[in-house]
């Protein structure tokens, strides 16, 4: 790992940090952070990694019910609150 300070404004110095990849994965990444309108693959990877670390308690379980809850919505399995309540015999 290579560090180097790129300005004078007492920011933090920049560390490069080299890592590999399949290459199926890179075109992966590479189709994301285009599609998404990232200006450059090191922003896209600094973002997802800043958010990570920002958000640890969000894991890959919680990632794959929330894909699963928008592929519900998407596909018009849902339930209304009204259907939910008569359903678990409730009021509130």
């Amino acid at each position: 790992m290579s560090e180097a300070t790129t300005n004078d404004d007492g920011g933090d110095d920049i560390a490069t940090v080299n890592f590999k990849l399949t290459e199926s994965f890179l075109e992966q990444i590479d189709d994301t952070w285009q599609g998404r309108g990232f200006n450059s693959r090191s922003e896209f990877i600094r973002y997802t990694l800043r958010d990570a670390v920002e958000f640890p308690t969000f894991d890959r379980d919680e990632l794959v019910a929330l894909l699963e809850a928008e592929e519900d919505i998407r596909e018009g399995r849902t339930t209304s609150a009204e259907e939910a309540r008569e359903r678990f015999d409730t009021d509130e």
